[in-house]
């Protein structure tokens, strides 16, 4: 089993919150500050406080700057070059350059330079890089190698910055959730309007580690990270779900996509299925029910991995007449399939293998290749898939 983390985005993100959430689920300050001190970077503290937020009990993390110490604007290579030239391990640093790397192509996109020409100013101050290091720090400590996050929240307005008023999501952080295919939702609370719910820091931690499912964990930690604000109408947490996820032999996650029609031409159904096998679905098929006035109808049910959601349920959307999707994730036990070519009575031909924990579960000849054997020979279609079988069975362990 691997310990992996989920990323419950009620109210956003930021990387205060990220890190406020890992020293809430059990990271120990000290240790993160034993960490911290490997990065050659001066003049700030971590500190960590439980507030309220809300009715809820949470860790604010704050990275308070030295008056004394200026600090300088960093470029991305300046930022590579801090990290790169570090006493941390390997696989944090990595982690952390991927993180920054993912910020500085959005950067440079938006701003029309190169990527070694990127000054990051406000996720180049020495708090944005205590967040992303830290927060890499952290799920190293707490042993973290598996991600997950729920959809994005995302809110209008407005925001100041640097660079003076943008439109929220800011241009970076809807280009990093762009990039990413991640998945956005609208705010959950009428309050969170006109609100910077996701910043640039969180985004690029969130999506440079996870994939946006929710995981099958034996819960451990919860952690909540709390925001700056703190607003009457809802808690302005991060919720960090850290736990075992559990191994299982062929054990794969999927999701199940459904729908009832009742008002769509028969003949289209083929055409449809035909897509969505072709965009990545794994099955596809049509079950007859009887809806509201004893209608008749079909139900139509399209398994497929969890990345495939997105496309496969716009394709359903604008093929057939169909309101509404229901999506469900679900998990199935899944066997070991091989094809494999046999020297038989009849020549070459090939047959599907069954296998499961290194079992031989069952040997199928394939179906077109008995057919044409049949045919071409006049025997009994039958007799050409007993013959098959026997021989392979002989051959194949």
């Amino acid at each position: 089993m691997g310990k992996a983390a989920y990323f419950d985005l009620f109210a956003g993100c930021s990387g205060d919150m990220i890190l406020g959430a890992l020293l809430d689920a059990g990271l120990p300050l000290l240790e993160l500050e034993k960490e911290l001190g490997k990065l050659t970077l001066e003049g700030y503290r971590v500190t960590a406080e439980k507030v309220k937020r809300g009715p809820v009990t949470a860790t604010w993390a704050q990275v308070i700057p030295d008056d004394k110490f200026r600090q300088p604007d960093r470029s991305y290579s300046d930022i590579v070059d801090l990290i790169a030239g570090s006493r941390l391990s390997d696989g944090v640093k990595r982690q952390a350059l991927d993180i920054f790397r993912s910020l500085g192509e959005v950067e440079a996109k938006i701003h029309g330079v190169k990527l070694a020409m990127v000054h990051f100013h406000e996720i180049g101050a020495v708090d944005s890089i205590v967040d992303i290091v830290g927060s890499v720090i952290g799920f190293s400590l707490l042993g973290v190698t598996q991600f997950y996050s729920s959809p994005f929240p995302m809110a209008g307005g407005s925001v100041e910055c640097r660079h003076g008023g943008l439109p929220l999501p800011a241009p970076a952080t809807l280009e990093l959730l762009t990039q990413k295919h991640a998945p956005v939702i609208g705010p959950r609370h009428v309050a969170m309007e006109g609100k910077e719910l996701v910043t640039p820091t969180g985004a690029a931690i969130v999506t440079s580690l996870a994939e946006f499912s929710r995981p099958t964990l034996n819960l451990e930690k919860i952690g909540y990270g709390a925001g700056s604000r703190n607003p009457d109408e809802y808690p302005n947490v991060m919720r960090l779900w850290i736990g075992e996820a559990p191994d299982h032999d062929g054990h794969e996650g999927m999701v199940l996509l459904e729908t009832n029609i009742d008002d769509m031409n028969p003949q289209i159904y083929d055409y449809v299925m035909e897509k969505l096998f072709a965009q990545g679905a794994l099955d596809v098929w049509f079950t007859h029910i009887q809806m509201k006035k004893n209608r008749p109808a079909v139900m139509l049910s399209v398994l497929a991995p969890g990345d495939a959601e997105s496309r496969l349920a716009e394709t359903v959307m604008r093929e057939t007449s169909t309101l509404g999707i229901r999506v469900r994730p679900i998990f199935r036990h899944i066997a070991g399939r091989d094809i494999v070519e046999i020297d038989s009575t009849y020549g070459k031909v090939k047959v599907k293998v069954k296998r499961f924990k290194d079992e031989v579960l069952s040997i199928s000849p394939e179906y077109d290749e008995c057919r044409r054997i049949a045919a071409e020979k006049d025997i009994p279609l039958r007799d050409v898939y007993r013959t098959i079988e026997d021989e392979a069975r002989k051959l194949i362990k």
